[in-house]
């Protein structure tokens, strides 16, 4: 997701760039917002996809970051090799939990190659979601994602991801709860989906929520073939975009007859 800057949006990433000589990065995405209206217009199914759509979308998503850092490592997969074990931390007044239950436990089901539980207790959790109002949105991103209580809380919703090149290690999402029934669904989705590594944002990706002018509140049949191409064992942590051409015919065929 993308903050506002004026007239230039671009990822807030200082974390990385702070961290950039430590063996594992931390990575910033956040949202100032987009057009709130559901989209009604077509989808697209997987068969309308072409090969060179799904190969472009999946180099546009999963590799960089909106905002240029002097760290490599935006640049490389990043993605989960075990478990994802998810905590939801509900610190809004409404009770959204089995909402975003629902959700977490849906992407398992809809990702192969990707394991998601709920985890009993904060602690056991690698990767945490709080749904906050507004009005605790800057505490919460200061105190539970930098740990910081002087650090910017930037854009609308956000996410942050630790990894290196075993993989993701850590995300912690932050969800806004009462600006709206869509913001809220938009939000969830696309950070717990970049959470999971494909965080790039690109405007030319219509059927997809990881681009800030399309108006899509739900997990798309685009989005839904990134993810499963990202989880695909032949796609690998620390892994970068030449290597991950070589691979992706065969990973998109095969992920088709797992789709279809």
């Amino acid at each position: 997701m993308r903050e506002a800057d004026g007239a230039v949006r671009r990822h807030d990433c200082s974390a990385g760039c702070r961290q950039a000589a430590r063996a594992q990065r931390w990575f910033v995405c956040a949202c100032a917002g987009f057009a709130l209206l559901v989209c009604a217009g077509a989808q697209g199914h997987a068969g309308t996809f072409t090969n060179r759509e799904l190969t472009e979308g999946f180099v546009r998503t999963v590799f960089g970051l909106e905002y240029r850092t002097w760290s490599w490592q935006p640049y490389l997969v990043k993605k989960y090799t075990g478990p994802v074990r998810f905590y939801v931390h509900n610190l809004s007044k409404a009770n959204r939990l089995p909402m975003a239950h629902r959700f977490l436990l849906e992407i398992g089901n809809k990702i192969d190659g990707l394991q998601t539980t709920i985890a009993r207790s904060a602690a056991q959790a690698n990767f945490h979601v709080y749904i906050v109002d507004r009005p605790q949105y800057a505490e919460t991103v200061q105190n539970h994602i930098y740990d910081d209580p002087s650090a910017d809380a930037p854009g609308r919703c956000l996410v942050r991801v630790m990894s290196d090149k075993s993989g993701i290690s850590r995300s912690a999402a932050v969800i806004v709860s009462d600006e709206g029934e869509f913001l809220f669904r938009r939000c969830l989705i696309e950070e717990v989906l970049q959470g999971l590594g494909p965080m790039n944002d690109d405007e030319s990706l219509e059927h997809s929520v990881f681009n800030d002018s399309s108006r899509h509140a739900r997990f798309t049949e685009f989005d839904r073939y990134i993810l499963n191409m990202l989880y695909d064992s032949r796609i690998m942590p620390g892994m970068n975009a030449k290597a991950a051409r070589d691979v992706l015919p065969a990973v998109i065929r095969d992920t088709r007859k797992r789709l279809r």
